[in-house]
């Protein structure tokens, strides 16, 4: 009974995390295109924000969670200082504000992807198994606030953010009532490095561990492109709830995190990685295709793909760290594989996605076929040097 009673808890806590972000993120690009008009360079600019925050602090969160705090009073506090800055946000109209405002929020939210990854690994007695069903409740979550935002017909408007913080004061209280893990004690002094989370670097002494690094990496460049331009894209090219068609991605991650153990069992870490990115490879062609035709079935047929992706690509990623790292990294070490994705990935994808739709802006019209073949490119070579030089430890460090 106590095992249930903590499955509902940490899905209960997943479904929170991601409605928190799937109310305002996804519609944001068109929110700061369509009604405050800003540039394509200021969107992609808005969107790294999460990514140099992911640079930042799950380090030094994750080494508090570790040493200091017990992960879920972490959690409650960035919970409470995220949803007082979304209300703020909601607010701004003017870039110059906007940006850093949302870079400090962003500085709250991040590492808390990686802390209700940590949480639920310490409450599992089999990650591997039980992992991707717990997460599911998060794509669940990230689906009805899509749908939400786009019933009330907000994706133009600021509201999500308003709606995203309420969500967020709701999360840090529930927070406190989750699992209490007394902090690990570690007789060593506390170096600056430590203080810092840096310790968790040892782990890329590791051939494999520093090549799934790399290459999350990459992936996670023309997956900037598909969160920052997708809604864009959809709303600018005559869709309708665009929104809500996204959602479909994370109806796909639902049936696929379900079933996750199932297929994990028979790839493996390298296969599942590898498989979803190869179907990334489909998404950009059919979005590529799409907006070459005009055929709009290929595009509404690539919006799943990109939930079986996510699962497979996150979900193995993420359980492939949790496996190398020793307990007392374990917070720490899922901060080093958002770094590598949520951090430089996404922040060089949004770099580049900016600056390629800026180029391909004409007269307030988008060149949607040249902007969506960078980031086919870019998985294409992901996946041949992800296949060809990655190779998966069999020990535990």
């Amino acid at each position: 009974m106590k095992t249930i009673q903590r499955k509902v808890q940490l899905s209960a806590m997943m479904f929170i995390q991601y409605f928190i972000q799937g109310s305002w993120y996804v519609t944001m690009g068109t929110y700061l295109g369509y009604t405050l008009k800003f540039t394509g360079v200021q969107i992609g600019l808005a969107y790294g924000t999460a990514a140099i925050a992911s640079m930042i602090s799950p380090f030094f969160i994750g080494m508090i969670a570790d040493r200091f705090f017990s992960p879920n009073r972490v959690l409650a506090f960035l919970n409470f200082s995220g949803a007082a800055l979304l209300f703020w946000i909601s607010t701004i109209q003017n870039f110059s504000l906007f940006f850093p405002i949302l870079f400090v929020y962003t500085i709250c939210f991040m590492p808390t992807m990686a802390l209700t990854n940590s949480i639920s690994f310490a409450n599992l007695k089999d990650p591997g198994k039980e992992f991707s069903r717990i997460r599911l409740l998060g794509s669940i979550g990230w689906i009805i606030s899509g749908i939400l935002v786009s019933a009330l017909k907000i994706e133009h408007l600021p509201q999500p953010f308003v709606i995203g913080g309420i969500m967020s004061a709701i999360g840090g209280i529930f927070a406190l009532f989750l699992p209490y893990k007394a902090p690990e004690k570690i007789k060593d002094k506390v170096s600056i490095g430590k203080m810092l989370g840096l310790d968790a670097l040892s782990l890329m002494k590791e051939r494999s561990f520093s090549l799934l690094l790399l290459f999350s990496a990459m992936a996670c460049i023309p997956l900037a492109f598909y969160d920052s331009f997708t809604n864009l894209f959809l709303n600018t090219s005559g869709y309708t709830n665009a929104a809500a068609a996204m959602s479909t991605g994370q109806v796909a991650e639902i049936i696929f995190l379900f079933t996750f153990p199932f297929f994990f069992s028979k790839l493996h870490y390298k296969g599942s990685i590898g498989v979803a990115i190869f179907a990334w490879f489909m998404l950009y062609g059919l979005f590529t295709l799409g907006a070459l035709t005009g055929i709009k079935p290929l595009v509404y047929m690539a919006l799943p793909i990109h939930g079986f992706c996510f699962t497979f690509f996150f979900v193995a990623g993420q359980l492939y760290v949790d496996e190398r790292a020793p307990n007392y990294l374990r917070n720490s070490a899922q901060g080093l594989i958002a770094f590598a994705t949520y951090g430089v990935g996404k922040y060089l994808g949004t770099l580049i996605a900016g600056n390629v739709v800026n180029i391909n802006t004409h007269e307030g019209g988008y060149n949607w076929v040249s902007i969506w073949i960078i980031p086919l490119i870019i998985i294409i070579i992901t996946f041949v040097g992800f296949m060809s030089l990655f190779k998966e430890e069999k020990k535990n460090i």
